[in-house]
């Protein structure tokens, strides 16, 4: 039982360790930054793809039609159906706002099963300029994203810049467990693992890249099978020697709501992802669990009369890890206010435990009302073995 108190203690210590790392990491960053230049607004194609629609995807699209930038732009609104109901939504911003250069674009015959991609691979052929922008349906941007967004590729050795995503709108309990993964955890997580190297994966809420660099990779048709197709690029990228930023700017994604079963097989097909893209890296991420080995901890300590130092030590671990999830989602923030209650930051926790376990437990995941099979290489195929 000592050796069980001792081991559960160190691991309570060290995830709370990693924790004050990741605070650190976060903190030298300069989040929000702007560091654009007017005089400065190469050539920009946008490539979106588009499936269906909600609420907030108006507002969403019309954000990219009403950029404050200087140079030209073109945006091309990729969907694979002219009755998809995402095509009425364009048609009416492009009436809206004629000055857009901006057309909708029907991609027929996709090939790959990754649809997304596909439809990138064809909008591909058809992008006017030498920097190629992609970027996700239900990202919301700022009037001057885009010249902000570009001022990594001054340097020409820059192939790929990318930014951090927050989940704006988390309208139920459900999104806001997310929230603090994405708002408190990952950024800090990516940024404590760009101290140990540099960055060879990029994140997919807005990627812009160089049509040169891309072409070297064979193009977006060459990751149409992949399911993590920005770690795909960014990595594939990085393996032919070219650099990768990640600009301060931060980007807004604003969902559907999700109900629980959602937000789950969401999360699980994130983590079954990264399991098969990092699976040591992936392992290990147990470690920096800050409430499994406090709350483990606290329950092999007994009672305090029995030691005192141990249940002192793991609450202050646990009220630890709440202090810095909220001090990492305040900065985050454009606005610096909190989405998710401090108890949440806990329950996050115990139910990320269950999504970790999961993640080892298959290789399926279940991608827009399909299940979908991963291989090893990152690849997938449809369950039943087609396309």
């Amino acid at each position: 039982m000592n050796f069980l108190n001792v081991s559960l203690g160190a691991l309570a210590a060290l995830s709370f360790l990693l924790q004050l790392w990741q605070w650190f990491a976060a903190r030298k960053f300069p989040l929000h930054q702007k560091t654009g230049e007017a005089n400065f607004a190469p050539a920009i194609s946008i490539l979106k793809p588009l499936k269906g629609g909600d609420a907030t995807t108006r507002d969403s699209l019309a954000s990219w039609l009403r950029q404050n930038y200087s140079g030209p732009v073109e945006i091309l609104f990729g969907v694979a159906d002219e009755n998809d109901p995402a095509c009425e939504i364009v048609r009416a911003l492009l009436t809206e706002i004629p000055a857009a250069n901006a057309r909708l674009v029907v991609c027929q015959k996709l090939a790959g099963t990754n649809a997304k991609v596909a439809k990138l691979a064809q909008l591909e052929k058809l992008a006017a300029h030498d920097l190629i922008l992609i970027c996700d349906a239900d990202v919301r941007v700022p009037p001057d994203f885009l010249t902000n967004f570009v001022a990594p590729v001054r340097d020409e050795k820059i192939a790929l810049v990318n930014c951090f995503y927050r989940l704006a709108n988390p309208v139920n309990l459900a999104m806001r467990w997310e929230a603090v993964a994405v708002n408190a955890d990952f950024w800090s997580q990516v940024l404590q693992s760009k101290m140990l190297k540099p960055l060879d994966f990029a994140l997919g809420a807005a990627i812009l890249l160089r049509r040169a660099a891309l072409a070297q990779i064979g193009g977006f048709a060459a990751l149409a099978d992949c399911l993590a197709d920005d770690y795909q690029l960014g990595n594939r990228i990085a393996k032919n020697g070219h650099a990768i930023a990640l600009s301060p700017i931060v980007v807004e994604c604003w969902d559907a709501p999700m109900n629980w079963r959602a937000v789950w097989e969401h999360q699980l097909r994130w983590a079954r992802t990264v399991r098969v893209c990092q699976p040591l890296p992936y392992f290990l991420s147990i470690l920096s669990n800050a409430s499994l080995w406090p709350a483990l901890w606290l329950l092999a300590a007994g009672a305090p009369a029995k030691n005192f130092c141990a249940p002192l030590a793991g609450i202050i671990f646990l009220l630890g890890r709440i202090v810095i999830a909220q001090n990492l989602e305040r900065r985050f923030s454009p606005d610096g206010k909190l989405v998710s209650p401090a108890w949440l930051v806990l329950l996050k926790d115990v139910l990320n435990t269950g999504i970790w376990l999961c993640a080892f437990a298959g290789d399926t995941v279940e991608w827009r009302g399909r299940k979908m099979k991963l291989r090893r290489d990152g690849t997938m195929v449809l369950e039943n073995g087609g396309h």
